[in-house]
Formats: C-alpha cells, structure tokens, sequence
C-alpha cells in the first residue's frame, strides 16, 4: 500500500510514533461501574460506530454543500445532481450517496477554530480542543478518542478487541490516560488482496499449537516473577502484557477467526462494496460490527487537496461515495443499519475560493458531515452555511456536540467524568449537548 501524505508530509509510519498517553488506568472496579451503569442506562439508539475518517480536510463544496449559485472562483468546476430528497443537491460526483440521501443525515454547519491538520484532528477525533497551540503537522493526544471512549465503556465479544482502526490510527485517535489497553487494534494490511491475512489473528509458519501453547505457559511462568515496579508506579511493561494477552485472544477466538475471513463473502458483494483497498475495510468493518465490536475507524487519507481538486477527486470521489453507499445498503438489507451508526468526516472543510493551484486550503468555519443509521431520523439536512459556504450561520454547531451526539446515541454519557491516574477529574466532553435532531 503506498503511502499516503498530507501537506506536512506526514505518512502511515509517522503514526507508529504516537504516545498512546498513559498506559495505565480503566482498572477492574471502572470496568465493573462501567458494566453496572451500561445496564441501568436506557436503551442506547446503536449498538456500533463505523467512522468514516477523510484525513486532511475533505471539502464540503465538492461532497456535501455545492454552492451552484456561487462565482465560479467559489462553486469550482463541478456541476450539482438532485437527490432523493426534494431541493436537496449533491456535487456531481456523489451519485451512489444522492441516490441514497433519504436514509442520509447531513449536518452543513459544524465549524471551529482549529485551521491545522494536527489541532484540527484532534478536536474532532476527541470532542476536546486542544490545551495549547499545536502546529499543523503535530501528533497530539490531550485527550481520549471517541473510540477508546467507546471501548471503555461497551463491551466486545470475548477475545476480541472493542475498537480496531484500519489501515492505520489516525494521528488522535489513541486513548490518552484511558490506558493502552483501550488503543486501537490496526490493520494495517489490505484486505482487497488475496494474501490479506491479520497479524495475531494466525498463528506465525511453523509454530504448532502445541509449541504455542507451551511458550504461552512459559510466559505465564515468568509473569509470576515480582515486578520491578507495580502498576501504580508505571510499570511499562503492563501496556506490552495488555497487547500480548489481546493477540493471544485474537488467535484463539473462533468469532475473530470467523470475522477475519474475507474471503468467505460471496464476490458479487465484495464487487459492490469495490475491489479497492477502502472498499474492502469498509466490508471488513461490516463483518467486525456483526461479530460484536463497538466500534470501527476507517482510515482514508489523502483528502488534503492544496491543488488540482477537481482532478484529483474525479478518480477519487466516484470509488469512495460508492463504497460508502454498498456499506449502508448492506447494513440495511441484513438488519444491521438500526442498530449501526455510520458517521463519515475529516477535520475541517476546504476554503471557499480555488486557489492558484486549483485548489482550496484548510478551512474550519464550515464542514459537512455525513450520518446514518443507529437510530438517526433519516432524509435530514441539519444547519446551513451561508450563499457562498463561507460560514456555518444556520443551526451552528461544535466539535463538542458532534462527539455527545456519538456517545449518547451508543448509550454513553458524554457529561460523565472519569479520572486520570493522578486522580485529576475530567469529563468525556465539556459541553455534552448532542444534537436533538440526530438522535431517536
């Protein structure tokens, strides 16, 4: 898989490099609150997340918001489509998505302050702003990620992680003081090929079960030993056995072999879902949410378009929207859609002006997201921006009410606290004021 970069230059490996915050927290008496509070709750609108995550800044005028009345310097080449809902139009190549816009929420007016790559991902990956200046290439992590959250608070099937991340994390979407053990499991290979096989998921050549099961015991021997340092002091060595313990469940759970098994779809479903690597990851998370894991974050970089934007997303666009669209109908026609949520965004949008190089810069006062399923009230168009897209004006929302909205509709309290392991209090999100009109 080739890398992908954005305009810092910033590629898959560079991501290796995250601190996943500390290693430590989410011990056994939050897990067994956590379980407690899940079944007093009322019933949550979704059971899954599938997000979909458009690294670098997806642009609203050509997805989402076209503005065909604009100057021709703001509105950009593309023409607009009708949608199947009336006076509601897309940019001409969202045509799987129009075809589909009455199972679809549209949020048109979200907008923050947060222009750069690194602050800009941060704030929406968090629902926190970040607590200083943070430069536009920067990894930062002040703060949990919607899907540590949600693996802390929901649980998986036994032996399977609660979220994964494919191909790779995005650079905020660790776990911060939840703890290592609620990171992200990655898949970095592509499953469009027909070597694609997950690491931890099968056993390495030429180790027998027998010769595995005895390293496993001679592990668990030397585990007994004394630590140098227990676990309150950081001992960090606790966040390797976490990840050892989590492959070593990986490759004896017959529900992760089973939902692994890509190659058990029948072709005429991968074909609709499209042999492309995103296509594929979008099936993959389908199979991952059916066997019970919380939550999904798909990766697609390269939406950082500083130039040629209508060249670039004439190849890019058509594949993807198209993929997006397999992925809700097949929800749909196996039950699934009621009870997933599937949210698609980025950071920001793009500026309303093309520039010289014929294309639009960060731009974060106006940004559309796309919703459906789990209980989201379909065939919406929330908030709007102004004639010419520079400015959410209508219905103005936050990075902070787009991630209540994802807790409270899997269920979770985005106002509860939870507390760092030096005991500072913090809550899920700041201002927990969801979106009324996305939820149920």
């Amino acid at each position: 898989m080739a890398m992908r970069h954005n305009c810092e230059g910033v590629t898959r490996r560079d991501c290796l490099q995250l601190g996943l915050g500390s290693f430590l927290g989410g011990g056994l008496v939050g897990a067994l609150q956590a379980r407690v509070e899940a079944a007093t709750a009322a019933k949550p609108d979704a059971d899954a997340c599938i997000l979909i995550w458009m690294d670098g800044g997806p642009t609203h005028y050509e997805t989402f918001d076209p503005k065909p009345d604009a100057p021709i310097e703001v509105r950009g080449e593309y023409s607009t489509i009708a949608t199947k809902l009336p006076g509601v139009r897309f940019s001409k190549h969202m045509t799987q998505l129009a075809s589909i816009a009455d199972r679809l929420a549209i949020v048109r007016s979200i907008r923050h302050d947060q222009g750069n790559h690194g602050a800009g991902n941060h704030y929406m990956m968090t629902g926190s702003p970040p607590r200083i200046p943070v430069g536009c290439g920067a990894f930062v992590s002040f703060h949990p990620s919607l899907g540590a959250v949600v693996a802390r608070e929901l649980n998986a099937p036994a032996g399977m992680p609660a979220y994964f991340s494919m191909p790779r994390m995005s650079r905020s979407g660790g776990p911060n003081f939840l703890g290592a053990k609620y990171g992200p499991f990655v898949v970095p290979d592509d499953p469009n090929s027909g070597s694609f096989r997950v690491r931890d998921v099968a056993l390495p050549k030429g180790l027998s079960d027998d010769r595995y099961l005895g390293r496993h015991d001679i592990r668990q021997q030397i585990d007994r030993m004394k630590r140098i340092h227990d676990a309150a002091a950081g001992d960090p060595l606790m966040a390797v056995d976490e990840f050892y313990q989590q492959g070593q469940q990986l490759i004896s759970s017959v529900e992760s072999q089973k939902a692994f098994d890509i190659h058990s779809e029948p072709e005429t479903v991968r074909e609709k879902y499209g042999r492309n690597g995103f296509g594929q990851r979008a099936l993959l998370a389908r199979r991952l949410v059916e066997a019970g894991v919380p939550f999904v974050t798909l990766y697609e970089g390269g939406w950082d378009h500083h130039r040629d934007i209508f060249k670039e997303l004439s190849s890019k666009l058509p594949p993807f929207e198209a993929s997006i669209a397999a992925l809700i109908q097949d929800l749909e026609s196996r039950g699934m859609l009621e009870r997933t949520l599937v949210v698609a965004l980025g950071e920001f949008g793009r500026t309303p002006k093309v520039n010289s190089r014929g294309g639009r810069d960060h731009w974060s006062n106006a940004m559309s997201v796309m919703l459906a399923g789990g209980g989201t009230p379909p065939g919406q168009i929330i908030g709007a921006t102004d004639r010419q897209g520079y400015s959410a004006v209508e219905r103005v929302l936050s990075p902070e009410s787009f991630a209540s909205t994802i807790y409270s509709k899997l269920g979770i309290d985005p106002s509860k606290i939870v507390h760092t392991p030096e005991g500072r209090p913090v809550p899920y999100v700041s201002d927990p004021t969801p979106i009324t009109e996305l939820l149920s």
